[in-house]
């Protein structure tokens, strides 16, 4: 009996939790536009399809990492944020009283009462999280780094300062890299290299790490080797031996000090000519890993003070 309770003291919740998803829907209906908690609802056209969410929302659920800094930098109050945003040092501090959850913690989810809950399309138990409240979801990749903020904004209804972030950053990024390539060359080449599980990993456009900066608005050099054999999943998998095969002439590499990073003790990472040249510029790779406007900033002002000492 006691393997049985679980799962039927969470089928019980999630029902009370549905009937009173459609209580609220009745009463929508009764007394126009306005959700559970009183506030008033927008209709946001998400990929699967329109969703109503709050016009306000003030207990949001993010369970990825490639949208917590999207809410947070338009001050929205979180109340669940995945384990790796609440890892990132430039998130530690804001995300100290939020809870940790992820697509499987439902009950957890549950106990936070969010008003609105944000994932990926690929994210688990999406039918139960649709039940506690409003849910979205979007695709990593489909939308660049400024599109993809727009669209938060849209959702969480300050589409206006997502709009004015967008095109400040945007303008600020290309004024930083106009000074770059002066500096550097507009020929020079710059890789970026991460370990992850005891592997060292080439990356390129649009996967974090600062490769939306670098080879967008930047507009620096990727080395073609690393461009080609990072064309279908954005990054590739490669031996110290090879390394120097996919090295530009700068190297940003993402380090997490926690892994296994004694391939830098080696003569043939030494013999790099980036490396000889002093050109590695090493980033706190729980704080490089992410691609939205906080992280974007923090990028901004590491590659600044790194290629021109700003």
């Amino acid at each position: 009996m006691k393997k049985l309770f679980m799962p039927i003291a969470l089928s019980a919740i999630l029902l009370l939790a549905a009937c009173g998803s459609k209580e609220a829907a009745d009463n929508e209906s009764n007394a126009g536009a306005v959700g559970e908690s009183g506030s008033e609802t927008i209709v946001y056209q998400s990929e699967s399809g329109p969703v109503e969410v709050p016009a306000h929302p003030q207990r949001v659920v993010v369970l990825t990492r490639f949208l917590t800094g999207n809410v947070m930098a338009l001050g929205v109050p979180l109340v669940g944020a995945d384990e790796m945003s609440k890892d990132n040092p430039n998130f530690k501090d804001k995300l100290a009283d939020v809870e940790a959850v992820s697509d499987e913690s439902v009950e957890k989810i549950i106990e936070l009462q969010p008003d609105l809950i944000l994932g990926t399309t690929d994210a688990k138990n999406l039918d139960k999280l649709k039940q506690i409240a409003p849910t979205v979801t979007f695709t990593y990749g489909k939308l660049d780094y400024l599109d993809l903020q727009l669209e938060v904004g849209k959702l969480l209804n300050k589409e206006a300062e997502a709009k004015a972030w967008v095109e400040d950053f945007d303008k600020r990024s290309k004024e930083a890299g106009a000074k770059i390539r002066a500096k550097i060359g507009d020929k020079a080449t710059v890789s970026v290299l991460e370990t992850f599980n005891k592997q060292l990993y080439v990356y390129g456009y649009n996967f974090g790490r600062g490769t939306e900066l670098l080879y967008g608005p930047f507009g620096l050099n990727i080395p073609e080797k690393v461009k080609e054999a990072t064309k279908t999943d954005g990054y590739l998998a490669v031996s110290t031996e090879v390394l120097g095969d996919y090295s530009g002439d700068y190297i940003i590499f993402s380090k997490n000090s926690e892994e296994d990073n004694s391939f830098q003790e080696t003569e043939t990472y030494k013999n790099i000519p980036a490396v000889k040249n002093g050109h590695v510029y090493e980033a706190d790779a729980k704080a490089f890993y992410f691609n939205d406007p906080l992280s974007l900033e923090y990028q901004l002002d590491f590659f600044t003070e790194k290629f021109l000492g700003e």
